[in-house]
């Protein structure tokens, strides 16, 4: 019997060994494997093929995207940090930044050897494209004494945190303040977003704006600095904390304060949401919610779908714009073809696909990018290209009698509902962008020749924030040493406080998950014994044909 096992198990041994063999064989070297960790929904898929396509056309060198995707930043960077992940790119927030720069465990995407190997290679570098606002930015990211913090990450997409909601219940002045956070009418309906930084930051600002008021060192209706030179300009240097520096306060005072408002608004709040909040909002079960702005597009968009309008504010006391950034971890195996994917996702027309994909707002700043995100000059745009095609005279002047409908409609949007994006547009000479439409078409019209100013553009207000809400806004920082206290406090104020309607909800949602999942499998089961039966059938039929 013995002898019977042993055979067994070396048979066993050498399949095995083979099938190894056979794997590895088959398996694609590293040096062709480009391994990318992103969010969730996050990307234009197709975008990953045309990439293996572009990046052999540039370099000579086939590739293959592995793609992976988290939905929290610290799982992620658990993953990297133990070594157990050899993840090419990644892309965390911009506290997440912080910490891996800390940790020494990024290598830096810009050197000189890259920037000789695109000219080498004739591939344009696209990193110029990120707008100046979103570098000065990634300046602020805390990081080692000789570091820069552009060199070792670059922006992808970014935005505010504020609040969602229904214009039937709650008024836009009402929204422009945290004061409707803790609105005893709105009890049960409203939500936060179960991510403690995007909520402790603003909280902290506005209970530091309250107090400035209550103490007469900032009028009734004023709010912070934004900082020190704000500060020194309006005489309040020394005497309150500026925006900036609130970002990088976790100390034990500031987060007992901020805990302190989270409890007066616990036995408001509905839940505390991960990612169900636009559907809630959406079906009117809540009035608020306190978000991102991505995501309060989304929401705007799909409760206009039923007849529900919805709205977005970032309260005037201030509050957060937050960024994600591609990294390369210092286990990467691939870092040439991730400095290049980094790269190709900078350019312009990649950037907008992105930004169709996600709803959320890339960080490149070109002409291209402000020509597609203002609806009327994408217009203008179209209309000029036909018309420098356009070979028939009749066609060409009604093409003509449009592009002066669209410049006149525009110029008139202009003066109600202009946004100064002046701050993120921006020319090489760190002017806001000027330029125009005529410059390149060759169309021969008085109507061609319009020009465009960053300052006065027409786009969506929650995606491109004006430069006056831009003012109030600050990016977060990473707390270090504070960040398991602030969880903790993050798990007291949170505790047990479903309300009944959203415990409804939930379980009903559950319960449908459920009775589709029964469903599916049932509907499986009577197909595969609809086969079987079939399969008895037909084996029977041949039985009894004589041979």
């Amino acid at each position: 019997m013995r002898n019977i096992y042993a055979y067994i198990a070396s048979s066993i041994l050498v399949v095995v060994t083979m099938g190894a063999m056979l794997t590895s064989c088959n398996e694609q070297p590293r040096e062709e494997t480009l391994k990318v960790y992103n969010w969730g929904d996050y990307i234009d898929e197709d975008l990953l093929d045309e990439f293996e396509v572009w990046y052999e056309e540039q370099t000579g060198t086939p590739v293959n995207i592995v793609y992976q995707t988290f939905d929290i930043n610290e799982v992620m960077l658990a993953k990297i940090e133990k070594g157990e992940a050899d993840f090419d790119v990644v892309c965390p927030s911009e506290y997440i930044i912080e910490r891996m720069m800390r940790h020494d465990i990024l290598v830096p995407i810009v050197t000189d050897e890259f920037l000789q190997d695109l000219e080498n290679t004739g591939t344009e570098n696209y990193l110029s494209s990120v707008s100046p606002y979103i570098i000065n930015q990634f300046d602020h990211i805390i990081a080692p004494d000789g570091h820069n913090p552009n060199d070792y990450s670059v922006g992808y997409m970014w935005g505010t945190t504020g609040i969602l909601y229904n214009t039937e219940y709650i008024t836009e002045e009402e929204a422009l303040s945290w004061d409707l956070m803790f609105d005893e009418r709105l009890e049960g309906k409203i939500l936060v977003k179960d991510a403690f930084r995007d909520v402790y930051s603003p909280i902290l600002v506005y209970a530091r704006t309250l107090e400035a008021r209550e103490a007469g060192i900032i009028g009734a209706t004023e709010r912070l600095p934004l900082n020190d030179s704000e500060a020194l300009e309006r005489g309040l240097e020394g005497k309150v904390a500026t925006i900036d520096g609130l970002m990088y306060d976790a100390s034990d005072e500031s987060i007992k304060h901020v805990e302190e408002y989270l409890k007066r608004m616990k036995r408001l709040v509905a839940g505390w949401e991960a990612d169900f909040g636009k559907e809630m909002m959406t079906q009117e079960k809540a009035w608020i919610n306190l978000m991102w702005s991505g995501d309060a597009v989304w929401a705007i968009e799909e409760a206009a779908d039923v007849d529900v309008e919805l709205d977005y504010a970032v309260p005037e006391e201030g509050s957060v714009v937050w960024f994600d950034g591609w990294v390369i971890p210092k286990y990467a195996q691939n870092k040439r073809a991730a400095r290049y994917f980094i790269n190709y996702m900078c350019k312009p027309e990649n950037a907008v696909r992105n930004m169709d994909a996600t709803g959320y707002v890339s960080v490149v700043g070109t002409k291209e990018v402000l020509i597609y995100m203002d609806e009327m000059l994408a217009g203008i745009d179209e209309v000029l290209s036909k018309m420098e095609k356009c070979k028939d005279e009749k066609q060409y002047a009604e093409l003509e009698a449009t592009l002066q409908h669209l410049t006149t409609e525009r110029d008139t949007l202009l003066t109600e509902e202009g946004i100064n994006l002046g701050y993120f547009f921006k020319d090489e000479e760190g002017n806001p962008l000027v330029f125009n439409m005529a410059d390149e078409y060759n169309v021969d019209s008085e109507y061609a020749n319009y020009v465009v100013d960053a300052t006065c553009v027409y786009v969506d207000p929650i995606l491109y924030p004006d430069r006056s809400v831009i003012d109030r806004c600050s990016m977060m920082h990473d707390s270090g040493e504070q960040t398991d206290k602030m969880l903790e406090m993050w798990s007291r104020v949170k505790g047990d406080n479903l309300s009944p309607t959203m415990l409804i909800f939930i379980i009903v949602s559950f319960g449908v998950l459920l009775f589709f999942v029964i469903l599916g499998k049932v509907n499986a089961y009577r197909k595969k014994q609809k086969m079987l039966k079939r399969r008895r059938h037909s084996k029977s039929k041949q039985q009894q044909q004589p041979r």
